[in-house]
């Protein structure tokens, strides 16, 4: 695609972590009142999160979790067995509270705010709403690209501002959900033109299919990758957005590359949520040192995405309803390894004695 905005350029161009911690942190890790590893994958990740912030003292406050909704064309062809109009139902639901992710946020102390990228309906003002759709639904990504590319600037730069915002009001580790009957679709047909990996391998029953609706939806994303041919050996991932995308998808991958950027943790939850990572990741690999992924979804495709970024995922619950679920169930584990490091005793100062050393 052509050169972006000069501010979306800037965006793409993330730093990786600084590395002159590393051997402090571990150090940090090693001295508290345990046996060495006996934290298990919570030493990593505290050790990632120190790394990020730059501080053997780390402090996750004020977690948040941005949930994206928008509508999608392909629904027209039948890709799914529930109706468009769950997008907006479940948006109001969301702000009515009654979703899990409503629970799971308030059961930890999430803020949750609900971004409309682009639902096919009309919502009343809401304090925990953001009202900016780029448009009332993407394109039908078998007749034409899902959205064009002022769309996908547009959506790149929303998401991005959703994530300044609340840096700017002192959140430190973030994490995003989506909503949009169809974005299963989107996203196996973002991994399988970024991966290269069969169709079959990416594409799911997303809210449930039975097998002759999989057979469809496969069929018909069959079609829709042979009308967008890829050109050359590594496709364009934000051309790739623009054709297979939602403006959720697009939303979540500017807010990837916007939270990495700010030196936020970011918590990356399912299928859906992954792809714009992996989106984010082609345009800029660093972004990945940013992210703690939360779950393996049972979501077909999931578990071969996360083994593409080289991620090790927290948990396996046989989650796949997205919404940032995942994403919210894990964020107290994260608090808890960023605690322990910036919390825990020291041998040392504990009074308590290490190991003897004894040569085997």
């Amino acid at each position: 695609m052509t050169a972006f905005s000069p501010l979306l350029t800037e965006l793409f161009d993330i730093p990786a972590p600084s590395t002159a911690m590393d051997t402090a942190l571990q150090h940090a890790i090693n001295i508290k009142t345990k046996p060495p590893g006996s934290l298990g994958a919570l030493e990593r990740v505290a050790h990632q999160i120190g790394r990020i912030q730059r501080s053997a003292t780390p402090d996750l406050a004020r977690p948040t979790m941005l949930v994206f909704a928008g509508d999608h064309g392909v629904v027209a062809a039948g890709v799914s067995p529930y109706p468009q109009a769950v997008t907006a139902q479940m948006v109001l639901n969301f702000l009515r509270g009654g979703a899990a992710i409503n629970v799971f946020c308030r059961t930890h102390g999430i803020e949750l705010e609900v971004v409309n990228a682009g639902v096919a309906a009309d919502f009343p003002s809401h304090a925990s709403l953001v009202d900016i759709p780029v448009a009332r639904g993407t394109q039908n990504f078998l007749e034409a690209p899902a959205m064009t590319r002022d769309q996908l600037e547009t959506a790149l730069a929303a998401g991005a501002a959703r994530v300044v915002a609340h840096a700017s009001r002192g959140a430190r580790m973030i994490g995003f959900g989506e909503m949009g009957i169809g974005n299963t679709s989107s996203a196996a047909c973002l991994m399988q033109r970024l991966t290269g990996l069969p169709l079959a391998a990416c594409v799911g029953r997303g809210t449930g299919v039975d097998d002759d609706g999989l057979a469809r939806k496969t069929a018909i994303l069959e079609r829709a990758l042979a009308a967008h041919p890829a050109t050359g050996d590594q496709p364009d991932p934000l051309e790739t957005l623009a054709t297979f995308g939602g403006f959720e998808i697009a939303m979540m991958t500017g807010a990837y590359l916007a939270a990495a950027k700010l030196g936020l943790v970011i918590v990356v939850d399912g299928f859906i949520s992954t792809s714009a990572l992996l989106v984010a990741a082609r345009v800029s690999p660093a972004v990945l040192d940013y992210c703690v992924f939360a779950h393996a979804s049972d979501e077909t495709g999931h578990r071969a995405m996360l083994d593409t970024l080289g991620a090790k995922p927290l948990l396996q619950l046989g989650l796949r309803l997205g919404e940032g679920t995942g994403a919210a169930l894990a964020m107290p584990l994260i608090q808890a390894a960023a605690a322990f490091l910036r919390e825990m005793a020291t041998f040392e100062g504990a009074g308590v004695s290490e190991r003897e050393a004894t040569g085997q």
